[in-house]
C-alpha cells in the first residue's frame, strides 16, 4: 500500500495540490490523470521519493517499488538481462562489487571479510537466482533466450521499453509506478501491455494520455484537480461521468441554497426591526447553515479545435501509383498504389520503424521516392503536423507573432481569439516559443493548421504531447473536417473517432482497408495477430 498524508506541492505562488490524503491499495490499478501541467509527473516523483513535497507531508511506501525508467538510451551498452537485474539496485551493486573483487585477485583477510558480507547480501536477496528470474520475465515480455545477452542498443524502441518495464518488475515489487509507458509502443505493443499489466497483483499507478489504455487497465482513477487528488472507481470514462455528475449535483444544490437564502434574507430585511426578533434570528441561523459548498476552480481546460478549408475544385485528393521507397538495400514501400477522395480520413498504423512516417513524408514530397508517381488534386495543399514539430516552430519569437506570420487577412484580434480557444489566454499568447512546453507547442501547431485552412491535413503521431482533453478535442475536430485527412497514430480512441479508412503496415505489405476503425479491428483482431500486425 502507498499512503499519502497531508502532501502539498507548489512552485512559487502556484499550488499544484494541497494537503492531499489518499491511499493506493494492493490489487488495484490507478490511472493518474489531469491536464498538462497539473502535476502528474511531479506527484509520481513524490511517491517514489525522487522529489520532496513543499510541506512536511508524509508518503509511506512498500520496501520494493518498481519505477519504469524513461530514458530508452541509458542502457544501450548493457546486456539486456543485466538491465533487468539493475531493477534491484542494491543487489546489482553488490554483485558488481563481488565480481570486481574476485577479478582483482587480492584475497587478503580484509577482502575476504568483505566478500563474505557481500555473499550474505546476495543470498538474502535471492541473488543466486537473479539471472533465472530475469530470464523468466524477459520471456514474458516476448524476448527469447537467445537475445538475453545481446546489448540493449540492438533492440527496437518498443522492445527497449518492454525491457525497462521488466526492470521495474524485477524482484517482485509490491508497487509499480509507470509514467507514460505507451508513448513509444505501437498498437500491438499497447495491446500486449494491457494484457501483461492485467496480471500484476500489486499496487499500480500509471500516467497515460491514452484513454483506451486507461479504460482497459485501470480499476480506479486518481484525478488531480481542484488542487487535490480525488480517487474515483472504474476507468477513465467512469471518472469523467462521476466527476461531471458530482459537480453538477453540487452546483444544483448551491443554486437551491441560494434561492432559499434569498427568501430568508427577504424575511430578515422586512422584520429585522419589528416584533419577530426570534423568528429573524432563527432565519439567520438557517442562512448560515445553508452556506453554499465552496467549489474550487477546475484545472481542466479543453481546447476548441475546428479545421476549415479553402475548398478546392478537385474531387480527387491524391492518386499514388506504384510507389516504391527504399533506404539502401532496405525496401520500405514497394509498388504501392492507392487513391484518396476529398473527405476521406485515412488512419495509418503499424509497428514502429516499418515505414509509416516514410510514407507520409513521401506523400508531401519531403522525401524523394525511388519510383512511382504521387499526384495531388488541383488545389489540394497539405497542412503537415510532423512527429518532431519543434523544428517547424520559429525560435525567439512570441507565440502570437509566430502565428501572425501565417494569417491571411484575419487580423490580430481574430488570431488572438483563436489562441484563446487553444488555451493561450492573456499573457500566455506572449510567451516566447523557446519557453513553451511540449503540450503548448503542440497546441500552437494545431492553431497554425487551423489558420492555414488546407484541404488536406497530414498528422504524424499528433497525440504524443497532448493531454486527454486535447486528444478528444482533436478527434472531434478531425471527424468534422470536410477535407482529406492522413493520421499516423497508435491511439485507438483517435483512430476510432477519425478513420473512414485504415492503412495497416505489415512486414508482408500494406493492407488498404476501406472501413472505419471498429470494422478494421473486427476484420483483424489483435488476438489473432502477431506483434507485427499479421493475422496468425
Amino acid at each position: 500500500m502507498i499512503t499519502v498524508s497531508d502532501v502539498t506541492k507548489s512552485f512559487g505562488t502556484r499550488v499544484l495540490f494541497e494537503n492531499v490524503n489518499v491511499k493506493f491499495t494492493p490489487g488495484n490499478k490507478y490511472g493518474l490523470t489531469g491536464p498538462n501541467g497539473a502535476g502528474k509527473s511531479t506527484f509520481l516523483k513524490i511517491l517514489t521519493g525522487e522529489i520532496e513535497a513543499t510541506n512536511r507531508g508524509k508518503v509511506s511506501r512498500p520496501k520494493k517499488v518498481g519505477v519504469m525508467q524513461q530514458d530508452q538510451f541509458a542502457f544501450d551498452h548493457e546486456k539486456i538481462i543485466d538491465t533487468v537485474i539493475m531493477g534491484n539496485a542494491p543487489l546489482w551493486n553488490a554483485m558488481k562489487e563481488r565480481d570486481a573483487l574476485y577479478a582483482a585477485g587480492d584475497f587478503s583477510d580484509e577482502v575476504m571479510e568483505r566478500l563474505g558480507d557481500i555473499e550474505t547480501l546476495v543470498a538474502d536477496d535471492n541473488g543466486y537466482m537473479a539471472e533465472i528470474e530475469a530470464a523468466e520475465i524477459l520471456r514474458g515480455i516476448g524476448l527469447p533466450d537467445e537475445r538475453h545477452n545481446d546489448l540493449m542498443g540492438t533492440l527496437p524502441t518498443d522492445f527497449k521499453f518492454r525491457v525497462l518495464l521488466a526492470q521495474a518488475l524485477y524482484g517482485g515489487p509490491e508497487a509499480l509506478l509507470l509514467d507514460e509507458p505507451t508513448n513509444h509502443m505501437d498498437l500491438d505493443g499497447i495491446h500486449w501491455l494491457e494484457q501483461f499489466l492485467s496480471e500484476y497483483s500489486g499496487t499500480m499507478i500509471v500516467i497515460s494520455h491514452d484513454r483506451h489504455f486507461l479504460n482497459a487497465v485501470c480499476t480506479h482513477i486518481a484525478d488531480i484537480d481542484y488542487e487535490t487528488v480525488i480517487i474515483y472507481p472504474g476507468g477513465y470514462d467512469d471518472m469523467v461521468e462521476h466527476k461531471m455528475n458530482s459537480r453538477t449535483k453540487i452546483e444544483q444544490e448551491n443554486r437551491d441554497k441560494a434561492k432559499k437564502i434569498a427568501q430568508l434574507q427577504e424575511f430578515v430585511s422586512r422584520f429585522a426591526a419589528g416584533q419577530r426578533s426570534s423568528q429573524v434570528q432563527s432565519r439567520k441561523k438557517e442562512m448560515d447553515r445553508l452556506a453554499p459548498t465552496e467549489l474550487k476552480r477546475s484545472n481542466i481546460q479543453r481546447p476548441y479545435i475546428r479545421f476549415d478549408q479553402n475548398k478546392p475544385p478537385s474531387r480527387d485528393a491524391l492518386i499514388v501509383k506504384n510507389l516504391t521507397k527504399s533506404f539502401g538495400d532496405h525496401v520500405v514501400i514497394k509498388d504501392f498504389t492507392f487513391e484518396v477522395q476529398r473527405g476521406e480520413k485515412v488512419v495509418i498504423i503499424g509497428p514502429n520503424g516499418i515505414g509509416k512516417t516514410t510514407l507520409v513524408r513521401s506523400l508531401i514530397k519531403e522525401l524523394p521516392v525511388d519510383s512511382g508517381s504521387i499526384t495531388w488534386g488541383h488545389g489540394m495543399t497539405q497542412g503537415y503536423y510532423a512527429q518532431d514539430f519543434a523544428e517547424q516552430i520559429t525560435k525567439g519569437v512570441s507565440a502570437i507573432d509566430y502565428l501572425m506570420a501565417f494569417e491571411t487577412g484575419e487580423g490580430y484580434e481574430v488570431i488572438r481569439g483563436l489562441m484563446g480557444r487553444m488555451l493561450f489566454s492573456g499573457d500566455d499568447a506572449l510567451k516566447i516559443t523557446d519557453t513553451l512546453s511540449g503540450g503548448e507547442m503542440a497546441r500552437l501547431m494545431l492553431a497554425r493548421l487551423m489558420i492555414s485552412k488546407d484541404p488536406v491535413l497530414v498528422f504524424d503521431e499528433p497525440t504524443n504531447h497532448l493531454d486527454l482533453e486535447s486528444v478528444n478535442a482533436l478527434g472531434e475536430g478531425l471527424s468534422m473536417f470536410e477535407g482529406a485527412v492522413f493520421v499516423v497514430t497508435h491511439d485507438q480512441d483517435l483512430a476510432s473517432a477519425v478513420a473512414t479508412r485504415v492503412l495497416s503496415f505489415t512486414p508482408t505489405g500494406i493492407i488498404d482497408f476501406h472501413g472505419d476503425w471498429e470494422e478494421f479491428v473486427a476484420a483483424y483482431p489483435f488476438d489473432e495477430r502477431d506483434h507485427h500486425g499479421r493475422k496468425s
